[in-house]
């Protein structure tokens, strides 16, 4: 089926309408001398998502220009070029004359009726990018026009639904029996916007009702026998006209989101053409397939969804699928395979990107990391497989040699992070086989517009967690959580869970002392954190607003909910929380780490807390840690350097602790140093088991003691 060109390319005006904004803030901020790096960056992320853009769609005097402005705001990141005005200059030319290609297609241009790049400032750019003679700003050889200044003002401004009637000849509209309308009303997208938002809004407000309904029931319960009759028959019938206006609400609610759904296939189909032409062009052969293209997502996320798929896909066949002749000689077939593939899991959507191409070679990760000093050797070693591939993550990583058109800049998969995670409260795995392949997995909610909430109370304030964030609610008694290097833990099943005061992590009045502990555990994907509240209020489906501006600067808030009669209740932030907590853990930590570490323990566990805790509790007495996810991640760090110790759980995937206990002791290394089993498991079959593999020692977490652990850790070692 032939694709509908005329529609990806509003899209793209669509886009820039939000790009262009961004490089002219950008730019006035450069000149003004308050811009920082992350600043430089954005911008630079602008220029490179106009021209990955523009070039899917062939819009060549677009990539051209956006491709010359990125090599000056690169220069302008990696700091080998001072802010001038005369770079300044240089920037503003750039993006009026992208604004006005912008304006051209708005009007109904084509990618080949756009008029010529000026080849001179493209020039000047680059030139500028590269230190060589002071950039000049092209003169315009004439003055702008009425109509040049239209058509930028058009472009700058938010995108408009065109007219559906048509200009025609008096003659055609005559015979009032020619005249048709359609069956379909095109609206404005902030006008539509506006209504879901007022929507919203009475919905919010009509939840006050039910707390009136309960007000008259205890009022019913003060007054006199007699009395009680009538009222009792006034508060039902309140109570069911509450009832009734609830689900007429929510109905027209829900519809009104729907008009705003579209389906995925806007996206999924030009990043199949994409495919082909970036492969082409990197003279490599690829199938693209795509499943789950009429699954429908709201607007918004569409809009927002579209930058991290891109870049998903350039990474995909830049870094991941090879050459023909790399695969024939690996026994692969020659054309590689990319997978889009979508699917609804209950209220959420997953979405998904695999090839089968080389995977990521940990060892360049680690290399690179190393070069560009985005984290030390000592914090490298600590990581796991897993948290060594998502370094790839970081601003300004790459693990390319050469800058190229399609990759190598250090942009992309921080963006697909960001959006994902932060923009779109969603959630994005990476997983990685070498010589097999990368997959990316996006677990995205249909809407943002309205999402589950947790209200809970804290230190006397309301506030919310988004329910995607949240694990489970936990009662337990003080004397059930212990401690471990300084920090008050849960022991949840097989998983070391830490404990904090969400008042103290907030700054808010500490509530009283009571004999039992409510705790709200959060996660992050492998990341958990047990938050002590006080109570839980409510659980309900609540319409989310964004945080203004000048509010902004709030990470540990993302956004709003109305409680009713002007009553607004923060959102919790819970990615915010958990690096709060976890730089806080790392101060604390490096405090106590003594200044001469000696023996070198490694520790394997699935669960990231219990590796964390672990660690703390050991660096706290001199050790020196290493950390490994699972048994096979453990045996290969085990077998690429000695350690004097290992310490290990049992239920890990891939290689449990049992057969990582067996595998060293076949090692002459490993024969006859310590190895202790630290496990949730207690029957006694489970710790011979573990003894006749050759573990030295078996410590049950829920019985779990760090001076226990630390006196027989040296009593093992001598």
């Amino acid at each position: 089926m032939a694709l509908d060109i005329r529609r990806f390319i509003q899209r793209f005006v669509e886009e820039a309408a939000d790009q262009l904004p961004r490089l002219r803030e950008g730019i006035n901020a450069l000149e003004q001398g308050y811009a920082d790096r992350e600043q430089i960056n954005e911008l630079f992320r602008a220029a490179h998502t106009l021209k990955g853009s523009s070039r899917m769609l062939k819009l060549t005097p677009i990539t051209a220009l956006a491709h010359s402005t990125e090599e000056l705001l690169s220069a302008l990141r990696d700091e080998t070029l001072a802010i001038t005005p005369e770079i300044i200059s240089l920037l503003n030319q750039a993006v009026d004359d992208l604004t006005d290609f912008v304006s051209q297609l708005a009007e109904g241009a084509t990618g080949e009726e756009l008029s010529a790049v000026d080849e001179t400032l493209c020039s000047a750019l680059e030139n500028a990018a590269h230190g060589q003679t002071q950039p000049s700003l092209p003169v315009s050889a004439a003055p702008p026009t009425q109509s040049s200044l239209a058509k930028s003002s058009t472009a700058t401004s938010s995108t408009a639904i065109s007219s559906t009637a048509t200009s025609s000849p008096p003659s055609a509209l005559a015979s009032e029996s020619e005249l048709r309308l359609s069956d379909t009303v095109r609206v404005r997208l902030d006008r539509l916007d506006d209504v879901i938002r007022l929507m919203g809004e009475v919905l919010s407000g009509h939840h006050h009702l039910h707390s009136l309904v309960d007000q008259a029931r205890e009022l019913c319960a003060t007054l006199p026998i007699e009395q009680q009759v009538p009222f009792h028959a006034f508060n039902r019938e309140l109570k069911d006209s509450v009832l009734t206006h609830d689900s007429l609400m929510s109905d027209v609610h829900d519809r009104a989101l729907q008009m705003r759904m579209l389906p995925l296939s806007v996206v999924f189909d030009p990043l199949a053409k994409m495919s082909r032409e970036l492969a082409q062009s990197l003279g490599k052969q690829v199938d693209c397939r795509v499943r789950g293209s009429e699954i429908e997502l709201d607007r918004q996320m569409i809009d927002r969804l579209s930058d991290p798929l891109i870049h998903l896909l350039r990474n995909a066949l830049d870094h991941g699928v090879e050459t023909p002749l790399v695969r024939q000689a690996a026994g692969k077939p020659l054309r590689g395979q990319l997978k889009i593939e979508a699917w609804q899991d209950a209220g959420w959507v997953v979405v998904e990107m695999h090839d089968d191409g080389a995977g990521i070679a940990l060892d360049a990760v680690r290399q690179k990391a190393l070069a560009k000093q985005l984290i030390t050797e000592e914090q490298l070693n600590a990581l796991s497989e897993q948290e060594t591939l998502e370094l790839i993550f970081l601003p300004g990583f790459s693990t390319k040699s050469m800058i190229t058109d399609f990759s190598g800049r250090g942009v992309g998969m921080d963006v697909v992070k960001r959006t994902v995670v932060d923009e779109l409260n969603g959630d994005l795995q990476l997983a990685c086989e070498r010589g097999r392949g990368t997959r990316f997995t996006m677990r995205l909610p249909l809407s943002l517009a309205m999402m589950r909430v947790l209200l809970v109370s804290v230190g006397g304030m309301k506030l919310g967690v988004t329910a995607p964030y949240v694990s489970e609610l936990v009662e337990c008694s003080a004397e059930s959580l212990i401690e471990a290097a300084g920090q008050r833990t849960l022991i949840l099943r097989n998983e070391f869970v830490p404990v904090v005061s969400l008042a103290h992590l907030l700054e808010l009045p500490a509530s009283s002392v009571t004999d039992t502990t409510l705790l709200l555990v959060v996660h992050q994907r492998h990341q958990k954190l047990a938050l002590i509240i006080d109570s839980l209020i409510d659980e309900r489906d609540m319409v989310i607003k964004p945080l203004p501006t000048h509010l902004h600067h709030l990470p540990l808030v993302s956004g709003m909910v109305s409680m009713g009669r002007n009553t607004l209740v923060s959102l919790l932030h819970v990615p915010a929380l958990l690096e709060l907590t976890r730089r806080t853990a790392q101060r604390s930590g490096a405090e106590r780490t003594a200044a001469t570490i000696a023996q070198r323990i490694l520790v394997v566990d699935d669960s990231l807390n219990t590796r964390e805790i672990e660690k703390d509790v050991l660096e706290a007495w001199g050790y020196h840690v290493t950390l490994a996810e699972n048994g096979r991640d453990g045996l290969a760090k085990a077998l690429a350097e000695p350690f004097d110790a290992v310490l290990t759980d049992v239920e890990m995937p891939i290689m449990d602790g049992f057969a990582l206990t067996a595998r060293l002791r076949e090692n002459e290394v490993y024969r006859h140093r310590p190895i202790i089993i630290i496990t949730s498991r207690e029957k006694e079959a489970d710790r011979r088991r573990g003894i006749e593999v050759g573990a030295d020692a078996y410590i049950v977490k829920g019985s779990f003691d760090q001076n226990n652990l630390v006196e027989t850790l040296q009593a093992l070692l001598g």
